[in-house]
């Protein structure tokens, strides 16, 4: 029977033990034991399926990925440590030196650093396309070009990229379509049904949604799965038994913490649409974003994250920063408490100004991650920040 997502994220469990707990217990232990010598030769050898070493597989590790590869529709999956630990293991398993990644220019800062300081030591290069310029990717693809790549929506200026367009030249191309799905969670989005071969998360965001742990997670195609788990399995990149057991527990709750987020997320962005103190907006859910029916087309809800710039330039937007009263001034996201965030001085201050610029992150530009507060106090707070003097 094919259940809902909001089911598959409660009801997706490991086998309960001799003692058949309700939740999931948590599994500390770094490995595990064998009856006899030919129960552990078959293990090693791969004959059979089941635990050996927690950086390998645990229960608990092995339940959250099975819980976000079922809501994403992916074959299989692999845990990380962190959520760049999952965009370095994807590329590393993937890649040899001399292949070429075709990637969208607005992505995370760390990504964009990965693609231009450490990628290259190993001669593999990347190519960017502006996100409103999608049709000039193609003429970017070479004979060594193994991997496309984009974020959707972006971070931090929360574009939309054509998925179904991306699926479709990437097919073409016989490329590897990997999507970072971390803004959208596998609730409102689901790449892999248009086109992607590779499903990246930070779950640190909101699949945890409560700023506790880290952790990331990729799902998708089961041979590609396969080399990015022998990959994590050699280099210690793995997520801890603990953290699992948190963001597993964590999933259950995804989409009724997703639904507020995004019901609060659409009437702030309203209200900073017209206030006479900022510029521009930008909500995929809105009608003046200029990628709003696409955003209706491959999400259900347009997420939690806001972007806005403050008139004035620099000064008014570091003296919204100081009068900001009760939200967080912070650099994570997905949260339950919301958070400000200034990317031209935090997440994207290693870019220069003219790659922030090309990205649109202007000096005044504000990332706006909304949590559970009541809608009405995070208006307020952002309203006499705006206005005072």
């Amino acid at each position: 029977m094919s259940h809902k997502l909001e089911t598959k994220a409660i009801r997706t469990q490991m086998e309960r033990s001799q003692y058949l707990e309700h939740s999931t217990p948590l599994h500390l232990t770094s490995s595990f034991v064998f009856e006899d010598a030919e129960e552990m030769r078959a293990a090693f050898a791969e004959e059979k399926e089941r635990n050996i070493y927690s950086r390998f597989t645990n229960p608990n590790t092995s339940e959250l990925v099975e819980k976000v590869a079922d809501m994403e529709g992916a074959e299989d999956g692999v845990a990380f440590a962190t959520g760049m630990g999952a965009v370095f293991g994807t590329f590393a398993a993937l890649l040899d030196s001399g292949d070429h990644i075709v990637s969208a220019r607005s992505v995370f800062g760390s990504t964009h650093t990965l693609f231009t300081k450490f990628l290259p030591k190993w001669n593999i290069e990347t190519s960017y396309f502006k996100v409103d310029e999608p049709e000039k990717a193609e003429a970017l693809i070479q004979p060594n070009t193994k991997i496309l790549y984009a974020e959707t929506p972006t971070n931090p200026g929360v574009d939309v990229l054509d998925l179904s367009y991306l699926g479709d030249l990437a097919k073409k191309h016989n490329l590897i379509l990997v999507i970072d799905n971390c803004f959208a969670t596998p609730y409102l989005q689901q790449p892999i049904q248009f086109g992607a071969d590779l499903v990246i998360h930070s779950a640190t965001k909101l699949i945890d949604g409560q700023g506790r742990v880290l952790g990331g997670v990729t799902v998708g195609r089961k041979d590609l799965i396969r080399e990015i788990y022998l990959f994590a399995r050699n280099t210690g990149s793995s997520l801890s038994p603990f953290n699992a057991w948190v963001l597993s527990k964590s999933m259950e709750t995804l989409p009724v913490r997703v639904d507020r987020h995004c019901q609060t997320a659409l009437t702030v962005a309203t209200f900073l649409e017209e206030h006479p103190q900022v510029n521009w907006v930008k909500y995929p859910f809105l009608k003046s974003h200029p990628q709003y029916e696409l955003a209706k087309k491959q999400m259900s809800q347009g997420g939690s994250i806001i972007a806005f710039e403050v008139k004035g330039g620099l000064e008014a937007g570091r003296q919204f920063f100081d009068n900001i009263k009760l939200l967080s001034l912070s650099s994570n996201l997905g949260d339950s408490r919301t958070i400000v965030t200034h990317p031209a001085s935090t997440t994207h201050s290693k870019l220069s100004v003219e790659d922030r610029l090309e990205v649109g992150i202007t000096d005044g530009m504000v990332r706006l991650s909304i949590g559970l507060e009541h809608q009405e106090d995070i208006i307020n707070d952002l309203k006499q920040a705006l206005e005072a003097k």
